[in-house]
């Protein structure tokens, strides 16, 4: 019993953690960069915000609720980062609006729900095997969302580290690391199937 939830989690950190699949970690970098350590709480619920859309999506999904066009998810999950990063440059350096924070919490919710959907097929053959669906997409989570964690939690590191160390202003940190994600999706989305 605990060696399949241990088993389960690890699948979700791995499902995260993937080198072919950096999509994932991209995400959580221009997610994250804009906040630092003290900003700790905010960060986390956007992380559950990723965590929540992208385990909805797995449910519809496992449950036979949606059918989605694969290539379309493939073309649309690289768009969404694109669209995180290009955000984080024109509002870098930029003060706070709360009214902005509930539109960014909306919109980490609606990226989960096209990150998830994007593993929805190789999830629904490895639920396949299981009776309890409901359990194994609760373990599943958790360990994407301790991945995500990490992640964040280097994110933040290596903003304080070269805004401490190496001098970097906040808003240069946000802006290099996020011009460095748009310099990676963009092949990516040009890359996709729905474009060739």
């Amino acid at each position: 019993m605990l060696e399949n939830f241990w088993f389960n989690v690890q699948y979700g950190i791995n499902h995260v953690l993937d080198p072919n699949g950096y999509d994932h970690v991209l995400f959580l970098m221009v997610l994250a960069v804009p906040y630092v350590f003290k900003d700790w709480k905010r960060v986390l619920i956007l992380v559950s915000m990723f965590t929540l859309g992208h385990t909805l999506s797995l449910v519809l999904a496992a449950y036979g609720v949606v059918s989605v066009n694969g290539k379309l998810v493939e073309f649309l999950i690289p768009v969404t980062i694109l669209i995180a990063a290009l955000y984080n440059v024109f509002t870098a350096g930029k003060k706070e609006k709360s009214s902005k924070l509930s539109l960014l919490f909306f919109a980490t919710l609606f990226f989960g729900l096209i990150h998830g959907l994007g593993f929805a097929r190789e999830f629904k053959m490895f639920a396949g095997q299981s009776e309890n669906k409901l359990e194994l997409l609760i373990e599943f989570a958790l360990g994407i969302e301790i991945a995500q964690i990490i992640i964040v939690f280097v994110v933040l590191f290596l903003g304080f580290l070269f805004q401490t160390i190496f001098r970097f202003s906040k808003r240069d940190w946000v802006m290099v690391l996020s011009a460095v994600v748009v310099g990676l999706v963009i092949p990516m989305i040009l890359g996709s199937d729905l474009l060739n």
